[in-house]
């Protein structure tokens, strides 16, 4: 979506009070757009935002013009002081992934005992034509033509 413009595009990260926000404008009307918005976002304290680049042969050339960063003094209660400071891998309360649905229910004890009888029943009959074949070779092995 952003690729050959004629114009810039922007993009707005925001973290306020547990919650980020992707805000873009990629339609150089200075007007945005919501990207995502995710409420119960805990990132801890004591990292840093930063970007990078490449050199070298790319298929497209992102330039990033300007990186400001605010800090918002938010008052907040005690108990959401320490809730904070307890986080030390980045969470997301209530997140649902795509692809990962509920755990599945265990298998039954019918379900259990089908499997490992056919199993059981598979392996024997690999066996015994594993040592009809072997008997077969053994037989052709003896036979010498004088």
């Amino acid at each position: 979506m952003v690729r050959n413009l004629n114009h810039d595009t922007f993009l707005v990260i925001r973290y306020v009070k547990r919650r980020l926000t992707v805000l873009i404008d990629i339609d150089g009307k200075h007007e945005w757009r919501e990207c995502i918005d995710v409420p119960g976002v805990r990132l801890p304290r004591g990292y840093y935002f930063g970007t990078s680049s490449v050199t070298g042969d790319l298929s497209d050339n992102h330039d990033i013009i300007s990186l400001k960063l605010y800090q918002l003094t938010v008052e907040r209660t005690p108990e959401e002081e320490k809730r904070d400071r307890e986080v030390y891998l980045p969470v997301v309360d209530n997140l649902k992934l795509p692809g990962l649905e509920a755990p599945l229910e265990p298998m039954s004890g019918l379900a259990l005992f089908l499997i490992v009888f056919f199993s059981l029943v598979a392996i024997v009959f690999a066996i015994v034509i594993g040592v009809i074949v072997y008997n077969k070779w053994q037989e052709q092995s003896r036979k010498h033509f004088y």
